[in-house]
């Protein structure tokens, strides 16, 4: 087992109103927010009027960017930057899912400089601060409310790539699964997915920690006892609260403990399905995972085998165990080809994206081969 220093700063508010403590977290950090969110949803369900209205409570001098994408965009970042640089904002107020959050935590380390964020994407420089951001969560999926990372769309550069700094954790996340209950079917089961794959990443990584997979598995049979059954009873507040639990549980370091990474190759092509055709992540991902398993298989059967055997409870080969996780993505309703999402997709400009952009895994790398013949299995 690799050695590790566990430490994670934010501080979870997590359970049934918890956004009755919003208002005095806020004023731990000062009077100027900006409120970040997304195209609406958050007013047509209520929850706007709500913030604002703790925000109005503490006398706060709030300002507004709102249209962040479902899958977020470098222009929305440097723009909502520009705003919290012209007002000199104390914190950062996310309101939303992963996308919003991921976008605010890019956002957060942008106001306090002069270039634009996507030197931080390309590495050209580092960030040296940030500016605190707290989060309110409408969606189970990415986790990203109790970790440092967020991943960035820049069209024009055609390139989709994942970020981290330890100053991008959020200071405080209020996880209130009542928040979750207007997100539709497809959108539920996405986020199921989404914490499955950020489970199977971990799974996955290099090194051996035995318990860290333990919780994997436990993570994983979390979502597949509790996942079905909400897709049948969106409202139903245990369901809501048990998968909320495990998507943050599953990307916040605890999965990782002992290893020296995840791999994170699918998530890469996953990436780029959504940076091509604005596929929504948790179905990118879906699609990709049992075209890359059945990829990886010839080399890599026993570790395969071993996490269907640990997810399904009896004893499975790995060809058994990639069928069993193919018709569990399907059980959720989640497509397993691409050819499923009704998209007219280019094959080879697929190919080219992926290899402009370098697309590998950290543990099991992939080349041109590689994704040629993972492309071929998923559309």
């Amino acid at each position: 087992m690799e050695s590790f220093i566990a430490h994670n700063p934010t501080s979870l508010h997590f359970g049934k109103d918890v956004l009755s403590g919003l208002g005095h977290t806020l004023q731990l950090y000062g009077k100027k927010v900006l409120l970040v969110y997304g195209k609406g949803s958050i007013k047509k369900t209520g929850l706007y009027d709500k913030v604002i209205g703790i925000l109005k409570e503490i006398h706060a001098e709030v300002y507004e960017y709102n249209g962040i994408r479902p899958n977020p965009v470098i222009e929305d970042v440097d723009a909502a930057a520009a705003v919290g640089r012209e007002h000199g904002v104390d914190v950062i107020l996310a309101v939303g899912g992963g996308s919003v959050i991921d976008s605010a935590k890019i956002i957060s380390i942008t106001i306090p400089v002069q270039h634009p964020a996507w030197d931080f994407i390309t590495r050209k420089t580092k960030p040296l601060k940030a500016i605190p951001l707290v989060s309110v969560l409408t969606l189970a999926a990415t986790g990203t409310e109790m970790n440092p990372f967020a991943v960035i769309s820049n069209h024009g550069e055609k390139f989709k790539d994942g970020y981290g700094s330890p100053l991008m954790y959020p200071v405080h996340s209020f996880l209130d699964p009542q928040l979750t209950f207007t997100v539709p079917r497809n959108y539920t089961a996405y986020g199921i997915a989404d914490l499955i794959a950020h489970s199977f990443e971990a799974w996955f990584g290099a090194g051996d920690a035995t318990l860290s997979d333990r919780f994997i598995l436990s993570i994983v049979k979390e979502a597949m006892d509790y996942g079905p059954a909400l897709l049948n009873d969106l409202e139903n507040y245990t369901l809501r609260e048990k998968i909320m639990y495990a998507a943050t549980m599953a990307l916040n370091g605890l999965t990782l403990q002992g290893k020296k990474s995840g791999d994170w190759g699918v998530h890469s092509i996953g990436h780029i399905l959504s940076l091509l055709y604005d596929i929504p992540h948790g179905a990118s991902l879906t699609i990709v995972y049992p075209a890359w398993l059945k990829h990886i298989e010839k080399n890599y059967p026993d570790r395969i085998g071993l996490l269907g055997s640990g997810i399904f409870n009896e004893s499975l080969t790995s060809h058994e165990s990639i069928w069993r996780i193919e018709e569990m993505f399907r059980s959720l309703a989640c497509p397993v080809r691409l050819s499923e999402t009704g998209i007219s997709a280019d094959k080879q400009k697929i190919y080219d994206t992926l290899l402009f952009n370098k697309v590998s895994g950290a543990n099991y790398a992939l080349k041109a081969d590689d994704l040629h013949r993972i492309v071929e299995l998923f559309m």
